[in-house]
């Protein structure tokens, strides 16, 4: 019995050890979060969401901002706003910012849809 109640006693110890030794994964990357020094920069310059209403102008959360389209944000005004991307252009030229960055996006064609296109690229 004295056996079982240390055994007891010590996976109780253990377990709350183990569950703190687990990793959040929502937590952002370690890039974006606000205890490393570039994190300022990092969040000022990053695509967070994109929304396009039905009706009105589609807007922007850049760096925590929402930002409609035509409307500024610092010295660079908002030009164009795609599901997967933002354009801004400002007096060092057109900045594109990605929903995903590093994600290529490709089509896929399948044979069929090859032979309807005329072998078309």
């Amino acid at each position: 019995m004295n056996r079982l109640i240390v055994l007891l006693t010590s996976l109780l110890v253990v377990l709350p050890v183990r569950a703190q030794a687990l990793s959040d994964p929502t937590r952002p990357p370690p890039a974006l979060s606000a205890d490393t020094p570039d994190a300022e920069v990092m969040n000022s310059q990053v695509l967070q969401s994109v929304m396009i209403p039905e009706q009105g102008k589609p807007i922007a959360l850049i760096g925590g901002q929402q930002i409609r389209l035509g409307q500024k944000y610092g010295e660079r005004r908002l030009i164009k706003l795609t599901e997967w991307e933002a354009v801004l252009e400002g007096p060092a030229g057109i900045e594109r910012l990605f929903l995903t960055p590093g994600i290529e996006k490709t089509r896929v064609t399948t044979p069929a849809a090859k032979a309807q296109s005329g072998n078309r690229p």
